[in-house]
């Protein structure tokens, strides 16, 4: 039997595939990619056509020596991985790791013309027999198309990280990044920051007339005769309602149509991203682990290891003639002929979608959620579910509703004010049985289908029962949250469906961005960055070019455009870019903006300071080379949106577990509040509530025993302490003494103290005379065993113990629950 060698990226992937090409294969994972560019320089010579050195990840060594090792007896090396340009570069890796090999013989045998290649490429949209085999009678050579325009966005972000990181270093900040995509993304969110800051609200007045013709309804005001009319004052709206008083109402027309609402497409990447922010409040990044597990293959019971949907990074809504003929019988058999279109349902795919690829869907629509419910996590059925009503109401027929819009005329006099109110009723709900797509917020549709209509005809005279004004104002737009982010990036060209989710990530970690209520708002950090970089680097960071650059790869994937070409013409941009910032970036580091405050010690004026926490307010009269020159610093509160000014809105909506989607709820530790999940013990995760903000002291009664003056609650990185307000004169700290002497010298006493990496333990106050250390909260008690001076308290799976910390003695007992929990207060 023919021997041939199959690399995936994930062990997950390679169990499920084994199963189905049984014996004569064997399946190993190469763990993602096995090769980069090297971490410690560039890796790319900018002079000699972009030539690149790609070298073995570090600590991938031992991978690509087994799969050299198992490669050497094989006939036919299979490369596996993902069908998408990730995927085709670890194949190409693979490839050039494994080719420079003889196939076990002594002599490399010269190749006869007629001889199939010993290393082949293999891709499938899923992960069932079926796609599996098929693809194995069809393998292919590595498509260098694919593998260029990867490795084009790869050098790509190179360049930008490599080379403008440093300037951001130097002028801000070390430990800085800037990335090609991600910048702009940031960008974004600092350009709506700013909308919303500079909005200004306008008032506007809505009048709605109450009507009795059974049942009751609601008409709007909407002008005078045919002409319509904004109210935009109390006035205003005052002298319409009184004219409206005594007015006789009358239904001017009535029309009355059908109207069709189609199904949505089955999921592309970002729009599953986008449904399941809204419907499971699940991150961008949970989503796509879950769907990645879905992918790879779930065990299903006597079924054994299934892959349940198709690949889930793709931009197409194409469906294979299979799956949709296997969707059209389920419909037919399930719900009815009258459910089924006449053909199938076919969606217009984007400009740069690849052909390749489907759409996300189920890999058999006869898998319903609920039949593998049991074998599922609750995160998976979640989306597995959402997965398949999305794919089968899209091969469902449109909902129709019969709407109604009434035109009324209320005379009074001789004006004539003009209301109109339109009602929708579903007569048919189509797809709208199985699926309904989630919205950022109610639309006009939402309106319509509230308003329930008596039968209405033209001069039909109506009875006033209620006039209600109402005073409203002009909103600002929404601050982006992960679903609107995501759907902004895609409509604009930014990105691909590979890339969202670590977009999302790097701008997070990188306290670029903080979330509050679930909404992105940018950190003083983010703005001070995204400012600079947009400043001096005015052709890269724009949001159109970046989406032209995108383009461009697409290009090269299609075979239109070389790599090395589409680099020429960005580093051209890019090299003067750079040269000019290298001059002209404004270094923050050494920033002293004047203000008009004064110091409050001396008197001298203010400047604004940039250090490693943010900008701070400095006294102009310090002098670094005098001691006894002014120290004074204060905080600078920036115009930042935070937990107190953040608006009302957004802080008191209810805020969802970005790992598991359920609430979250505030609550109170000893370093003050967080945010925990509702799912704990199952979920532990938290937030922080002072994430990204500065929390203001809290001065105190209380006097400093060493100068005198008040004491303050400060917070620091590992939360609350009490310490002199007058620091740095006075640096004195109070200490949390647990009242008990120290075991060691004898002298000072014991203080309950955080180390940097969050645990608590128990030193000595005399530190760092004396080192006594203990992890566990000890007790003024003796050993009755071997007479130690001290016991501690443990808390173990069965129980609080308090127990010998001689690790030679075995003494142990328990603590009452009582005990306990008074001792935890």
């Amino acid at each position: 039997m023919t021997k041939g060698l199959v690399i995936v990226e994930s062990p997950a992937k390679a169990k499920t595939i084994q199963k189905y090409l049984g014996k004569g294969f064997t399946v190993e994972a190469s763990l993602g990619h096995v090769k980069d560019l090297p971490k410690s320089t560039l890796g790319v010579d900018v002079e000699n056509d972009f030539e690149t050195e790609y070298v073995v990840i570090p600590g991938k060594e031992k991978v690509v020596a087994k799969l050299k090792k198992l490669a050497l007896g094989m006939d036919t090396i299979y490369l596996a991985p993902d069908p998408d340009r990730e995927g085709e570069a670890i194949a190409a890796h693979l490839a050039e790791e494994l080719g420079d090999q003889s196939n076990g013989k002594k002599k490399k045998k010269k190749k006869k013309a007629d001889e199939p290649e010993r290393i082949r490429r293999v891709t499938f949209n899923e992960i069932t027999q079926r796609a599996v085999r098929e693809a194995f009678e069809h393998p292919r050579d590595i498509d260098q198309n694919l593998v260029d325009a990867q490795q084009a966005r790869r050098v790509l972000d190179r360049l930008v990280g490599y080379q403008v990181s440093p300037l951001l270093w130097d002028k801000v900040r070390r430990g800085l990044s800037a990335g090609r995509v991600q910048t702009v993304a940031l960008r974004l969110i600092v350009v709506r920051e700013r909308e919303i800051k500079a909005f200004e609200k306008k008032e506007y007045w809505t009048i709605d007339a109450n009507l009795s013709k059974p049942p009751a309804f609601d008409a709007r005001f909407l002008g005078k005769g045919e002409e319509k009319i904004e109210v935009t004052n109390g006035e205003d709206a005052e002298k319409i309602r009184a004219a409206l008083e005594n007015a006789d109402w009358v239904v001017r027309t009535v029309d009355r149509k059908e109207r069709r609402r189609n199904a949505t497409p089955p999921f592309t990447t970002s729009k599953l991203q986008q449904d399941s922010s809204r419907k499971l409040r699940f991150s961008v990044k949970r989503t796509m682990m879950i769907a990645q597990r879905l992918y790879e293959g779930v065990e299903l019971g006597e079924e054994g290891l299934v892959g349940l949907i198709t690949y889930m990074r793709t931009d197409s809504v194409r469906v294979s003639n299979e799956a949709l003929s296997e969707v059209r019988e389920y419909i037919k058999s399930q719900y009815g002929n009258q459910y089924l279109p006449e053909a199938a349902n076919v969606y217009k795919e984007k400009k740069a979608a690849q052909a390749a690829h489907e759409a996300i869907r189920p890999t058999s629509v006869l898998r319903h959620p609920d039949q593998i419910k049991q074998y599922l996590k609750e995160d998976e059925y979640k989306v597995y579910k959402l997965i398949w009503q999305r794919f089968v109401a899209s091969q469902i027929m449109p909902a129709v509703f019969d709407q109604t819009t009434v035109d009324i005329d209320a005379k009074s006099g001789a004006d004539t004010f003009w209301f109109r109110v339109t009602g929708s009723v579903l007569k048919f709900d189509g797809f709208l049985r199985v699926y309904e797509e989630s919205k950022e917020g109610k639309d006009e549709e939402d309106e319509e289908l509230k308003h329930k209509l008596p039968p209405l005809d033209p001069g039909q005279v109506l009875t006033l029962k209620a006039l209600k004004p109402e005073q409203h104002f002009t909103e600002p737009p929404p601050r982006y949250n992960e679903a609107s982010l995501v759907k902004e990036l895609e409509e604009r060209g930014i990105g691909r469906p590979s890339t969202y989710s670590a977009i999302l990530s790097t701008i997070q970690e990188r306290q670029y961005v903080q979330k509050l209520g679930g909404k992105f708002t940018p950190t003083e950090i983010g703005l001070v960055v995204t400012d600079l970089l947009v400043e001096n680097f005015p052709d890269i960071f724009d949001v159109q070019y970046t989406a032209r650059l995108e383009e461009e790869l697409d290009e090269i994937e299609e075979g239109k455009e070389t790599w090395t070409d589409a680099l020429g013409g960005f580093y051209k941009k890019f090299e003067k870019d750079l040269r000019y910032a290298s001059k002209h970036m404004e270094n923050i580091k050494r920033m002293e903006k004047p203000t008009d405050e004064k110091c409050e010690r001396c008197g001298s004026p203010l400047v604004i300071k940039w250090g490693k926490h943010g900008s701070f307010y400095a006294c102009s009269s310090y002098d670094k080379e005098d001691p006894n020159s002014c120290t004074f610093t204060k905080e600078n509160p920036i115009n930042l949106p935070d937990l107190d000014s953040a608006d009302l809105q957004e802080t008191t909506q209810e805020e969802y577990c970005e790992n598991c989607g359920r609430v979250m709820v505030l609550k109170r530790g000893r370093f003050g509040q967080f945010m925990a999940c509702t799912g704990y013990p199952d979920c532990k995760t938290t937030r922080r509530l002072d994430q990204g903000k500065k929390v203001p002291d809290i001065p105190l009664d209380e006097l400093c025993p060493k100068c005198g003056r008040n004491m303050m609650i400060r917070h620091g990185r590992y939360g609350e302490f009490t310490t002199c307000s007058g620091y740095p004169e006075c640096k004195y700290v109070k200490q949390n003494f647990i009242g008990v002497k120290c075991p060691l010298c004898k002298e000072g006493e014991l203080v309950e103290k955080r180390a940097r990496k969050g645990n608590t333990f128990y030193g000595c106050g005399n530190y760092p005379e004396c080192k006594f250390t203990s992890a566990h909260k000890p007790t003024a008690e003796k050993c009755p065993n071997c007479g130690s001076e001290y016991l501690v308290e443990k808390f173990l799976k069965s129980g609080p113990v308090i127990a010998c910390p001689n690790k030679e003695c075995e003494y142990e007992r328990a603590v009452p629950v009582e005990a306990a929990a008074v001792g935890s207060d």
